[in-house]
């Protein structure tokens, strides 16, 4: 009853918080969506929910799934540069902001690059250039970064950002369609010559980038696919846009392509790590 009455006073916000994570689309092969609650006060409630697989090979293993409170939490542990701050609050006020990478991506593309000691980069889907600067900034100054982009506006706003972080000379801009730019490299001979690349761009044209990509890409090399779990639509069976479907069938031939190992980590929207073999 006191649960309840505390409950009656949360702000709407709060509230609303709550009910989104109880509604949450049923998930195939979970058992069960456990919630523990705690009351701070008389407003504020804590869900920590946990996803439990009913298939016993997974060890039921519990999995936490993130709160807006908790990736609050998340993005607070982000090292993020100053000027990429800058460009991320720039970049909120225009339209079609949400195609911008989570500071908690760009940080983990940036030291993958560090990681995997990348001097030779390709981004495929610019936008702004939140990811091309954050993997520009860590790249050696003999580094380069293929930044290709079809938009010309946000194609502005990137070039100008590369100029005020000092490394517009580690990026090569490529206005156009991707995929033409991606062929005109390999025709040029650059096989196998990249370290590295990022691809968040027209979701229908995956399958087409990610096989240029493993032409331009060396044995050992990294390819990154962002999207992959696209908003969670690619489990709702009722959602059949072509872009879901072109997702849904990437991940299914990934699944079974033995030139690459992969991982899909579930950060932002999804991303998918692949690596040359």
């Amino acid at each position: 009853m006191s649960t309840g009455l505390a409950l009656n006073r949360c702000s709407i916000s709060v509230c609303r918080a709550a009910d989104t994570l109880l509604n949450r689309p049923t998930v195939s092969a979970v058992r069960s969506l456990k919630f523990s609650r705690r009351l701070i006060g008389n407003c504020s409630t804590v869900a920590s929910p946990f996803v439990m697989s009913d298939d016993e090979k997974y060890g039921n293993k519990e999995v936490i799934s993130l709160t807006p409170r908790l990736y609050d939490y998340v993005i607070s542990n982000v090292r993020e540069p100053k000027i990429l701050r800058q460009l991320r609050e720039e970049t909120s006020k225009m339209r079609g902001s949400q195609m911008q990478v989570s500071p908690d991506q760009a940080q983990l593309l940036a030291m993958l690059v560090q990681i995997h000691g990348a001097e030779r980069c390709i981004e495929v889907g610019v936008y702004t250039g939140y990811s091309s600067l954050a993997v520009a900034l860590v790249l050696p100054e003999s580094g380069c970064l293929v930044a290709c982009e079809r938009d010309s506006n946000s194609l502005e706003v990137a070039k100008r950002y590369y100029d005020l972080a000092g490394v517009s000379h580690k990026v090569n801009v490529k206005h156009g369609l991707a995929a033409e730019s991606l062929k005109s490299m390999i025709q040029n001979g650059e096989e196998s010559s990249y370290d590295f690349a990022f691809v968040d761009a027209d979701k229908r044209m995956y399958q087409d980038y990610f096989e240029l990509l493993l032409q331009l890409v060396r044995v050992g090399g990294v390819i990154v696919m962002d999207n992959v779990l696209w908003h969670g639509r690619v489990t709702d069976p009722m959602v059949n846009d072509a872009k879901t479907i072109s997702i849904r069938n990437f991940n299914k031939k990934l699944m079974g392509d033995k030139r690459v190992s992969i991982s899909m980590v579930p950060i932002g929207d999804g991303m998918t790590i692949c690596r040359k073999r």
